[in-house]
This record gives C-alpha cells, sequence and structure tokens, in this order.
C-alpha cells in the first residue's frame, strides 16, 4: 500500500479501506467503518449522519489499514475492546474476550447473590475482565485474580485502575492455585483449552498461546482445576471450556461425589461451560 497523506471525506476513505481489505478479511465494508469509528472516537449513528466530514491522515490510519490487512486483530490495533457493553482496554500479551464469555459471568450470577461476601478467585485473568464483572455485580464479594502472564497481568492491572477496583481486586502472579492458600469460596476459569496441535485461524497467531493451548488433549488445564476444586472442596467452580468437552467432564468427574454439575451453551448453540457444585 503506497502511503500518500491526503485529506479525503469519510465516505471516501470507507470506500478505500473496503478496498484495501478486499479477498483479506469477511466483511471488509463493515472493518472499514469500525476503524474509522474508532480513529476518531465516534459511533455509528454519527458515521452515518457525517459522510462529508473530511479526515486528513497522520499516517496512523495508513498504519492501522496495514496492520488488518494482515489480519492482525482489530482490538489490538485499537487497544479497545467491547465486553458486557462495556469497553476495555487490549493489548498484545492478553486474550481478546469473547462474546461467549459474557454467558459465564451470568452463569456466576444464577447462583452466586449480590450479597454474597465470600473469596472469588478467578484463574486466568488476562485482560481482567471476568474479575472486573464479578466485582460490579457482587460488590461484598473479595476477589483474587492469578495468572501466569506478566504482560496479561500488566493488561488486568490497567483495566481494574480504570474500573476503580484495585482494592478489591488483588492480582497474584502464579500457576492455577498455587499462589492463593486462603480458603476459596468460588473458582472461576476460562481456561486454555485447545489442544495444542489443533490448526488456528490466522488471527489467532497474534494471541497468546498460553491462553489458548491446553495440552497436548486440550482438557489438561480444566481437569487441573477440577482436581483443585474437589481436593479442596470449593463450594463452586464456573468454567468455560471447549465445544467437545462435555462428555469429557462429566467422564472425568464419575468417581466423585458432588451435588450439582450442569452445563450450559453458546449462542451458536454449542456446549460451552460447566457449573459444579460441591
Amino acid at each position: 500500500m503506497l502511503i500518500i497523506i491526503t485529506t479525503m471525506n469519510i465516505n471516501s476513505w470507507l470506500n478505500f479501506i473496503t478496498k484495501e481489505l478486499s479477498g483479506l478479511i469477511e466483511n471488509p465494508r463493515r472493518e472499514a467503518e469500525l476503524i474509522v469509528m474508532h480513529y476518531l472516537n465516534r459511533d455509528q449513528l454519527w458515521l452515518i449522519g457525517n459522510s462529508a466530514y473530511e479526515i486528513e491522515d497522520d499516517k496512523k490510519l495508513y498504519e492501522w489499514i496495514q496492520r488488518r490487512s494482515k489480519n492482525e486483530p482489530l482490538e489490538y490495533i485499537t487497544n479497545s475492546v467491547s465486553f458486557y457493553s462495556q469497553n476495555f482496554f487490549i493489548k498484545e500479551g492478553a486474550l481478546i474476550p469473547r462474546p461467549e464469555t459474557e454467558i459465564l459471568i451470568d452463569e456466576v450470577c444464577k447462583y452466586i447473590e449480590s450479597s454474597f461476601s465470600g473469596l472469588i478467585v478467578e484463574v486466568g485473568v488476562g485482560s481482567g475482565i471476568i474479575s472486573i464483572l464479578l466485582a460490579q455485580k457482587l460488590p461484598l464479594a473479595k476477589i483474587i485474580a492469578v495468572d501466569i502472564s506478566e504482560e496479561a497481568l500488566e493488561v488486568a492491572k490497567q483495566n481494574i485502575a480504570n474500573f476503580g477496583f484495585s482494592d478489591r481486586i488483588e492480582l497474584r502472579k502464579g500457576s492455577l492455585l498455587s499462589v492463593v492458600d486462603e480458603k476459596v469460596d468460588v473458582l472461576v476459569s476460562n481456561p486454555p483449552y485447545i489442544a495444542n496441535e489443533a490448526p488456528l485461524e490466522s488471527n489467532l497467531s497474534y494471541e497468546p498461546s498460553l491462553a489458548l493451548f491446553g495440552g497436548n488433549i486440550g482438557d489438561e488445564i480444566v481437569n487441573e482445576l477440577l482436581n483443585i476444586a474437589l481436593d479442596r472442596n470449593i463450594k463452586y467452580f464456573f468454567c468455560e471450556f471447549g465445544y467437545d468437552q462435555k462428555d469429557k467432564v462429566s467422564q472425568y468427574l464419575k468417581n466423585y461425589e458432588y451435588k450439582e454439575l450442569t452445563f450450559y451453551k453458546d449462542w451458536s448453540n454449542f456446549d460451552r461451560g460447566f457449573t459444579l457444585r460441591l
């Protein structure tokens, strides 16, 4: 892409970006709209009503277009991700939150009342979005959030500070619950659950492998967390998993006693997670 600094109105920019992205990514016109909206920090309604507005580029817009043409996620380009109708900071090193993880939040809130004042531990905090949403919905809860990645913890720390929860969400670096000695009432996790050798879409190559791959089969970390929940008699364990792991979880728990095991589906009707009550 030849970079020529010029001034064009929004409609011309949309046409230009659409052409640049065509054949490289799905729905290039929508991607063009999102790029311009983020660049101008405006919403869809404003964009529609101001097609004649002129933009003089300072090279950043061209850089964004070039990065997106290589299938780099737009969230990393703009350092912004929407989750549960709120905007969060994101950058490479932390997994980009998926819409289906919003269901995990809802599942927790089906069982845990707003008056709950015990300890919630999130394993694999990533960008911090799960812990932040739980802090919003469960205002009396104490939350410890753990991750093995220093980069992810940095992103989570910034988001937690942005939302004013630094005094309620404690970040700890470590593997699983190795750094949590306290009695845990609720365990929540969206762990890595993809098999190590599974083929990935090209955009996923930008995301941290630590947050994607769960072992040779894919469910090893899910099983480790099940073991910890059982050994420590954690009352509730809420977990997201792969679409093909429901039967594996049921089989894994067949020789253990528990009060309840329920599964939930995502919006595409794939199995996506479970709740375990001990």
